[in-house]
């Protein structure tokens, strides 16, 4: 074992994705570090779930859906997660942590999770208080580990972001910049911190309170090597993969995709507000439009690059998935952060393909772009 995994973000996802592939691999007999999971957030809505992850029984994870064919509905009470601290109150004890036990950080902080506000970054990076973003808050700590002496670093982030892992490593060094660092830790961060590359696909339906969740069982966890890079555990679900473009343009433009023009079409046509995934699509009407902008606009763009039968394969597992009928997928739940999944998932699909989507660029045109 080499130091704790520290989880900044407190997400559904993630507790029926990496902790429960750390749980499982512990299961298996591997020597698999804690997880200590961090809210960001100060929320005291979460205050109850940061309260469960204490709990030594762990917390309930729901696998529904068919494997083979085949009706599965496994319970898993995962225990991988140790307990639950907040950076609105637990901060001196968080940077204790992240300086002297971390071994590993995990990070899904949302679809606005790499916001940043850089004239915070006028304190320094050894102001006593948090700053707001989390790339400020882990620029904060890196640097006091990197003032302790602390050794190598993994980062794992798993925002949905393509090429996550040098996104935020930019934004985190340009913050440090901007706060002033030298250029001992810019090198440190350089030569000790690995910021990986990652690709993480589950649909996880719905929370249970206060912890836990309910998923289907295809999951995915592709990770770029790297250099020096170590990894928690191992798992059958974690592909490490030399290049992991393919597997995100995939997901971020099929799966993804598919899921925010649903979420378009529910709120133009101002649809029931608890209809799922499954519901919408049994509309032949809504399934017809669905499968031509597949056929017509994405997988001819996927053709373009050479990956046309990758493509066609993935839409069909995507469908398949898109109508799992032991799950419970809100679309209202996908319509949150609307404007900028268009950006992510269609308006940089339309730049990356090249090629004509009528429908696409109908709606990406009512989305103004985000200033770079």
């Amino acid at each position: 074992m080499s130091g704790i995994v520290l989880q900044f973000g407190t997400s559904r996802f993630l507790q029926a994705h990496a902790d429960l592939f750390l749980h499982e691999a512990r299961t298996a007999g591997q020597d698999v570090p804690p997880v200590v999971i961090v809210q960001t957030s100060g929320s005291a809505q979460r205050a109850g779930r940061l309260a469960a992850f204490s709990n030594p029984e762990g917390y309930p994870v729901i696998i529904r859906g068919l494997e083979d064919g085949v009706p599965v509905e496994r319970h898993i009470a995962v225990k991988s997660v140790s307990r639950g601290l907040s950076t609105a109150t637990d901060w001196a004890e968080i940077v204790d942590l992240f300086v002297n036990d971390a071994g590993y950080i995990l990070s899904n902080t949302g679809d606005s999770g790499y916001a940043v506000d850089f004239t915070e970054a006028e304190r320094g990076l050894d102001a006593a208080e948090p700053f707001a973003s989390f790339p400020g808050k882990l620029a904060q700590l890196l640097h006091a580990r990197f003032r302790n002496g602390g050794g190598p670093l993994t980062v794992l982030p798993c925002e949905l972001i393509n090429g996550n892992g040098p996104a935020l490593k930019g934004i985190v060094n340009d913050f440090s910049l901007k706060a002033g660092a030298d250029a001992l830790f810019l090198r440190w961060l350089d030569d000790q911190v690995i910021f990986a590359n990652t690709l993480v696909d589950r649909i996880v339906s719905e929370p249970l309170e206060p912890a836990g969740a309910v998923a289907e069982p295809y999951a995915l966890w592709a990770i770029q090597n790297a250099p020096g890079l170590r990894l928690p555990c191992t798992h059958p679900a974690i592909i490490l993969a030399d290049e992991i473009e393919p597997f995100e343009r995939l997901k971020l433009h099929i799966l993804n995709l598919g899921h925010t023009v649903l979420a378009e079409i529910w709120q133009v046509e101002d649809r029931p507000k608890d209809e799922t995934v499954r519901a919408i699509l049994a509309d032949s009407a809504v399934r017809t439009r669905l499968d031509a902008l597949y056929r017509d606009e994405v997988v001819p763009g996927f053709a373009a690059k050479g990956m046309g039968e990758e493509a066609k394969a993935y839409v069909e597992t995507t469908l398949g998935r898109f109508l799992n009928p032991y799950l419970d997928h809100r679309i209202a739940d996908i319509a949150g952060n609307h404007a900028l999944k268009i950006e992510r998932r269609i308006t940089a699909f339309l730049d990356w393909a090249g090629t004509p989507a009528p429908t696409l660029e109908a709606i990406a045109a009512k989305t103004p772009r985000t200033p770079s």
